[in-house]
């Protein structure tokens, strides 16, 4: 596991970390890959669709999107480069998948895609007016977007506790300037935003999905990798990261059940005219 330096942007910066952590990613992220497949067996496919995973991450999921589609195409996109090699690694053995380093604002696609799939992700992109336009733009006319991302309430308590540890004398000076690098967007704003990008049958709800971690050390690393990270890419010292982690990984095993992460996920589906 890197250290805080190597995550990312420290101090002045609002935004989250454009590198992740790829392999340590795809060790922890079972929460994420199960949600996702039970998003992917919702969605109808004839088989022959070319279809675009977006915001990929290692692909595990794209992996399991070119198995459905024996006479088509599966495209896995992220903006991370470190997530594409260890994805270029995932499908390796999967013949009708491909893999690019792109940006979900700026897609170097245009009217390419039958399918836009996309499962967490979407959270970590604040202007969702521009990625909706954007995944339009990529989807051929009758093509259907079919995502899932953190939404509502999500993560609202393990967020207090960490900007209430970032307000604190000995972290405040890391944390000046800071505004959330995430959109929870609720159901109906999604709608709204859908709409204004051009989609038509237009759905979206919130659903409760918390996850529970079976130990102080499964919790802990989870959150390194995931939840914490744009907290920790703040922090300049090894020092300063651990006592973070401490504080936090401490409240939670005061919860009930203990290690309880409290996840909303947002579901969307729409279809482009």
């Amino acid at each position: 596991m890197t250290g805080p330096a190597d995550s990312g942007p420290t101090h002045g910066d609002t935004t989250p970390p454009r590198e992740w952590d790829a392999r340590s990613y795809h060790a922890v992220s079972e929460p994420q890959f199960e949600w996702g497949r039970r998003v992917l067996s919702t969605l109808s496919l004839r088989g022959d669709e070319c279809a675009l995973d977006a915001g990929a991450g290692t692909a595990r999921l794209t992996a399991l999107l070119a198995e459905r589609l024996p006479r088509g195409r599966a495209v896995a996109v992220d903006r991370s480069v470190n997530m594409s090699r260890v994805a270029h690694e995932t499908l390796a053995s999967a013949p009708n998948a491909d893999v690019a380093a792109a940006d979900l604002y700026d897609l170097p696609f245009v009217g390419a895609f039958d399918v836009v799939f996309s499962t967490a992700t979407f959270h970590w992109l604040r202007d969702h007016d521009r990625l909706f336009a954007s995944l339009f733009a990529v989807l051929r006319p009758g093509g259907r977007l079919h995502a899932q991302c953190g939404g509502g309430h999500n993560l609202e308590r393990i967020h207090h506790r960490a900007l209430d540890l970032a307000a604190r004398p000995e972290f405040a000076p890391h944390f000046a300037g800071w505004s959330d690098p995430w959109e929870y967007a609720s159901a109906e704003v999604t709608r709204v935003r859908l709409a204004r990008a051009g989609f038509h049958d237009i759905h979206a709800d919130i659903e409760e999905s918390p996850v529970t971690f079976a130990d102080a050390d499964a919790f802990r690393a989870f959150i390194t990798t995931v939840v914490m990270r744009s907290f920790l890419a703040r922090l300049s010292t090894e020092e300063l990261w651990s006592a973070f982690l401490d504080r936090i990984v401490a409240q939670a095993a005061n919860d009930s059940p203990a290690f309880t992460l409290d996840y909303w996920r947002l579901n969307m589906s729409a279809t482009r005219p």
